[in-house]
């Protein structure tokens, strides 16, 4: 996990041009989301997540769950988007936005 302002102005940058590879509606985090969530973390690295569960209490509730379910860490949050980060153990090359960029 990171948490150096370092690395989250780094992953910021990087994250700027992603588009949202996952939405959460209004069922919240269901298993087919929560598989597609952890199919991009292990791909990706680094993903933006679509929030399109009410209000802002909601939205936090929501990503705190997903934070804690698949270990990974806020990078920002803006609106109705989350950028979120996980390392992994064996990054892709072809795939990873941390070594693709």
């Amino acid at each position: 996990m990171t948490t150096s302002n370092e690395d989250k102005k780094h992953l910021r940058r990087l994250g700027h041009n992603l588009k949202p590879v996952v939405t959460i509606a209004s069922k919240g985090l269901t298993e087919t989301v929560g598989a597609e969530i952890e199919r991009a973390l292990v791909d990706h690295e680094l993903i933006k997540i679509k929030l399109a569960v009410g209000d802002r209490d909601a939205k936090k509730v929501v990503i705190e769950e997903v934070c804690n379910t698949y270990k990974a860490t806020v990078v920002q949050s803006i609106g109705h988007v989350v950028l979120i980060f996980r390392k992994a153990k064996k990054p892709n090359p072809k795939l990873s936005n941390l070594l693709r960029q």
